[in-house]
Parts: structure tokens; sequence; C-alpha cells
């Protein structure tokens, strides 16, 4: 049986996002980060206190508390930084879509676009990048074997919110199911807020995903299959 990951959650900037450093294993020596948001020195003194090299930086999203700390982080490590396609004007000028008062945060020329649907190899680790927009428009979930570094998307009690350019509720509830029917009940979630969860804890009781817990139920109903989400 293959090890989970080892994930570091660092909680950064004033909208108290998270950022992940995660590893295939705890004595690994190389690592991704995933959504390096804010306070660079703080993420990169963590590095150094693991003693791992950073072999590339994964962003979700482009809003501006999951990048502000892509450019500094970028440039002490040497590390190609992976973006979605869609969101790399963002990530390009991001002050211009910074609301007032946060910042100032550099700009940065992504080395790799994705689009969902690639298959990575990184710090000895497989990585599925699943497309999972709503909550942004080219919103990115990162699948590692038993976890799911899900962005802004599902939340532990909560979802990503829609309310900001390119946020769309059926889409995002779309991808949402997507990933409940694709991935076991037990794979952990890493979000980018808040804490950690599981997909079955939160198709059970979060309360945004009642429609898609009826509909989960009955497609296991009427395949014969007792999901803990219907109920003992």
């Amino acid at each position: 049986m293959t090890p989970a990951p080892d994930v570091r959650a660092f909680t950064v900037g004033p909208v108290q996002e998270n950022c992940y450093i995660v590893r295939a294993d705890p004595q690994a020596t190389h690592a991704i980060v995933v959504d390096p948001g804010d306070e660079p020195e703080r993420l990169l003194q963590a590095l150094e206190a693991l003693g791992v090299e950073l072999d590339a930086i994964l962003l979700t999203h482009c809003h501006f508390d999951h990048i502000g700390a892509v450019a500094p982080v970028a440039k002490a490590t040497g590390a190609p930084v992976y973006c979605p396609e869609i969101e790399t004007p963002m990530l390009a000028d991001i002050m211009a879509f910074v609301p007032p008062g946060f910042g100032p945060f550099e700009n940065h020329e992504p080395e790799h676009l994705l689009a969902g649907g690639e298959h990575l190899n990184l710090a000895r680790m497989d990585i599925d990048v699943l497309f999972t927009p709503g909550h942004s428009p080219g919103h990115l979930t990162y699948a590692i074997p038993g976890i799911l570094l899900s962005g802004d998307v599902l939340f532990q009690g909560s979802v990503g919110r829609v309310d900001l350019p390119g946020g769309d509720w059926a889409t995002l509830e779309r991808s949402i199911e997507d990933l409940v029917r694709a991935f076991p009940e037990d794979s952990v979630v890493y979000p980018g807020h808040m804490g950690v969860t599981t997909l079955g804890r939160e198709l059970q009781t979060n309360p945004f995903l009642s429609e898609i817990r009826l509909r989960v139920a009955g497609a296991q109903e009427a395949a014969g299959i007792r999901s803990p989400a219907a109920g003992s």
C-alpha cells in the first residue's frame, strides 16, 4: 500500500489562506508547494527547516490570496510555476485584480500552463490535474493518491464563493459532484481556507451539498449500494 503524502499546512496572509508543502513521505527530500499566497519568508524558512528541494509551485487558481508569494518563492528556489491557463493574466498583473488595502504583490510569468486533464510526476508523486471551475473560471484541483488539494472548491462545511468575477454556482456544484463521484469518500481534502476534511464527511454533512447528496444516494440505491451519506 502506498503511504499517504506528507502534507504541511501554513495559513498565511490577512485572508487566512492555506498554503501546502507536500512530499511523497516524511523522509522525502523533494517537495511541491501549492498556492503560496503570502508570507514568502515563512514558507522559505519552512522549506529550509524540512531540508527539501522545491521541485514545483502549483496553483489552484489566481485570486490574490493564493498567489501573493509566488514570485519571491519562485525566485528564491528556482522552482517552475504551474498555473491555470485561463487565469495567467491575473498572475501577470496581480495588482490589477487586488482589492484596496492588500499587497503589494509581484507579478510572475508561469513556466507551465494547465487546463485540466494533465498527469504530472513531481517530487516522486503522481498528480492528476482536474478542471474544477465555479469559484473561478480556470480553477484546478490536484489529486494525489489519497488526497485532494481543492483550493477554493470545497471547504469544511462550506464551499467556495461564487460572487466574484467568473464565479457560478451551477458550475461549482458540478465540479464538486464530479469530485464526489470520482474519488473515494475517505479522500482527504486539503482546502484553500479552514480545516482539513474528507469527501465523505462533506457529502454527509455539508449543507451546500444537499442536492448532490440526494443524487449520489439515488444513484447508489439504483446500483444496490448502501452509502453512509444515506443514513444508517
